[in-house]
């Protein structure tokens, strides 16, 4: 569980931001609960996803998630221009970390994973510029909640997301 209580650890540390790019994100309930706590101390936590994903069960359970996080305060962005595959974290101004983490359970627990982290605040730099380009390509999903949309989308959201242990 190294990939799982590394990202929550980082997580319980930042102070300012998070931001995350990933294409699957089916947190774990530790990284969620570090996540929430973040929000709750007013570090501002941004997620981009795509909006184009290759596995229709990740793309509808990470709803779900994402629902809870906006209406807590995060900012959930929506990456338009094709299937974004980034794995990469910006905490405050000074940490990057890039890699092949997915912000799932499999990563977390099961498959050989790698991720790099650069304590440094020029990358960090260069990483936040890379990000806000993505963010420009994307839609903010202003005020995203499940709850409000359609009987369907949130059977398949739910539906999905009782598979998250295993996406």
């Amino acid at each position: 569980e190294t990939a799982s209580l590394f990202f929550t650890n980082i997580l319980n540390l930042a102070r300012k931001r998070v931001w995350i790019a990933t294409p699957y994100f089916i947190p774990d309930e530790a990284t969620m609960v570090a996540l929430r706590l973040a929000l709750l101390k007013g570090v501002e936590v941004r997620i981009i996803t795509p909006e184009l994903n290759d596995n229709w069960f990740v793309r509808h359970a990470a709803n779900v998630y994402l629902s809870e996080l906006a209406g807590l305060g995060a900012k959930v962005h929506s990456y338009e221009r094709g299937f974004m595959h980034q794995k990469v974290m910006l905490v405050d101004d000074r940490v990057a970390i890039i890699g092949t983490v997915n912000f799932d359970n499999r990563s977390f627990r099961l498959n050989f994973e790698i991720s790099g982290v650069v304590a440094d605040k020029a990358f960090a730099g260069e990483l936040e510029r890379m990000l806000r380009t993505d963010i420009s390509h994307s839609s903010e999903l202003l005020d995203y909640r499940l709850e409000e949309e359609s009987f369907w989308d949130r059977l398949k959201a739910r539906g999905s997301a009782l598979l998250a242990p295993v996406l």
